[in-house]
């Protein structure tokens, strides 16, 4: 399940087994907040922690599985994984206690984004078999504004349409400064409606931007969302030649997947061989819509001046290029 549906899970019932995993921080540690207090609720009053580092003893897994409470107490077991790969020992150790979970005791396992290979590991698959798995999948921005409404309903607050947009563009890549945000802002105003001005005199812009989200704007030609990505990326300091990589590598995609489809090549075929997954395939048409195999070549030809600007060769600044670029691509002029 994602972490968004582990609360009507747990009203159902709490299982004796959960996994989390995944590559949003602030939604996997949630998740594990409302499995603690789930369990605390439930009588789980006891709480151990195992966490998987240099010179860890399996043999302590084994042991709580093997341990029975003189008083009949309920545990709560917390097994961390920060690095999501337990070996050849800890794989073992896994199995051997999903094939025999202790009573009396709920077991959260914690692991970052695990990768397929991983999640068909033999001790994976036991964790999915004899418990539930929760994955804490990020936030794209086209979800986020749904995201933050729904935050919001649950304190009693309803938001503005432009509001929820202004608050998205602001918090995009920080759901933990979009709870703060949205806690905060059921302190400072009554329940009932969120207007624009509201936000306007409270929010703070503590949006943080990824790379490998510039390709998503430049494919919905979202001309506004890609100038504020790049002035942010600039501002954390973001390396040039990244961003550079990152632009071109859609850009050359692009170009290819435009040409098979001229030649008649099946799209779901042309998105396997240009690596064009999840919400990017969607706007793979729009963006073909708006822009042809000239310009697109023009746009490499213009990757390859800004790449011998960032190395010292030719003069301008690399970061106005770029801008250049991503405008030039979508069809907006600056």
């Amino acid at each position: 399940m994602r972490s968004e549906q582990l609360a009507r899970q747990l009203a159902t019932k709490l299982a004796p087994l959960y996994t989390i995993h995944g590559d949003e921080a602030f939604l996997a540690q949630e998740a594990a907040q409302t499995i603690r207090d789930a369990a605390r609720n439930a009588g789980y009053a006891e709480r151990e922690v195992l966490t998987v580092e240099a010179g860890f003893a399996w043999s302590r897994l084994a042991l709580i599985g093997n341990s029975f409470s003189l008083f009949g107490d309920q545990k709560l077991v917390e097994l961390r994984i920060p690095t999501g790969k337990p070996g050849v020992e800890g794989g073992k150790a896994i199995e051997a206690y999903c094939a025999n979970l202790p009573p009396d005791t709920v077991t959260l396992v914690q692991c970052p984004k695990l990768d397929r290979a991983a999640q068909n590991a033999k001790w994976f698959q036991a964790l999915a078999t004899h418990g539930e798995i929760v994955e804490a999948r990020g936030i794209d921005r086209t979800a986020l504004p749904g995201w933050i409404r729904e935050r919001f309903i649950a304190q009693g607050q309803q938001p503005a349409s432009d509001a929820l947009e202004f608050l998205a563009d602001r918090v995009e890549g920080n759901l933990f400064a979009a709870h703060q945000e949205i806690l905060k802002l059921s302190l400072l105003y009554p329940k009932g409606e969120i207007s624009l001005a509201m936000l306007t005199q409270t929010i703070a812009d503590v949006a943080r931007y990824d790379v490998f989200q510039l390709g998503e704007a430049l494919l919905a030609g979202d001309a506004t969302r890609l100038c504020r990505m790049l002035d942010g990326l600039k501002a954390e300091g973001e390396a040039p030649h990244l961003v550079l990589w990152a632009l071109s590598e859609e850009i050359r995609a692009l170009y290819k997947i435009g040409q098979g489809r001229a030649r008649g090549m099946p799209m779901p075929q042309l998105m396997k061989e240009n690596r064009i997954w999840g919400n990017k395939q969607r706007l793979i048409d729009g963006a073909l819509s708006r822009v042809n195999g000239s310009t697109l070549r023009d746009g490499l030809a213009h990757a390859a001046r800004i790449d011998r600007l960032i190395k010292g060769i030719g003069s301008g600044d690399a970061w106005d290029e770029l801008q250049r670029l991503c405008l030039s691509i979508i069809g907006t002029r600056r």
